[in-house]
C-alpha cells in the first residue's frame, strides 16, 4: 500500500514559463515532479501580476479549469468575455482559444487544473525557477500573510 504524498507550500517549485511573462506557476503535482505515482494531469496555482495575462492559446485534447481564490479579472475563450472574481470557476474545454486576464489592483491567483498533462508539464519545467513570495505562499496555504507566519509552516 503507498503512502499519501503530502507537500507543503515551501515545496512547490514555481516557474515562468518565458522572459516578460506576466504570469508564473506554482506546481502541486504534475506528471514530471510525480512520475513515481502515475499522476497524468498538471495541478498549479497560477499567480498573475498586475494587468498580468496569459498568452492566448490552446489546447488540443486538454480541459483547463481556474478556480479562483484570489483577486479579480476577466476570462476570455473564443470571442466570449466574462468577469472573474474570487470563488469563480472558469472551465475551458479543449480545442477553443483562451486568455486569463489580471484586472485587479494586486496579485490574481487561480487554482490551474489541467487534463490531461498534454506536455503542459514539460513547458512549465522549461521557464525559469522563481521563488514565492510570503503572498504568494499565504494564498497557496489558504492564510493570510500573519496567519500563515503564526502556524509556522510556509
Amino acid at each position: 500500500m503507498a503512502a499519501p504524498v503530502v507537500r507543503r507550500p515551501a515545496d512547490y517549485p514555481a516557474f515562468r514559463i518565458s522572459d516578460g511573462d506576466t504570469n508564473y506557476l506554482a506546481l502541486l503535482a504534475d506528471p514530471m515532479g510525480d512520475a513515481g505515482i502515475g499522476v497524468g494531469f498538471v495541478l498549479a496555482v497560477e499567480i498573475y501580476l498586475p494587468g498580468g495575462a496569459t498568452p492566448p492559446n490552446a489546447h488540443a485534447t486538454a480541459h483547463e479549469l481556474f478556480f479562483i481564490l484570489k483577486g479579480r479579472g476577466r476570462a476570455q475563450c473564443d470571442g466570449h468575455v466574462a468577469e472573474i472574481a474570487a470563488g469563480d470557476t472558469v472551465i475551458l474545454p479543449p480545442g477553443t482559444t483562451h486568455v486569463i486576464e489580471n484586472t485587479g489592483p494586486g496579485k490574481l491567483y487561480a487554482l490551474c487544473l489541467m487534463v490531461p498533462d498534454e506536455e503542459f508539464a514539460a513547458l512549465i519545467r522549461g521557464g525559469t525557477r522563481v521563488a514565492l513570495d510570503d503572498e504568494d505562499r499565504a494564498v497557496i496555504a489558504g492564510a493570510d500573510a500573519a496567519g500563515l507566519a503564526a502556524t509556522g509552516r510556509s
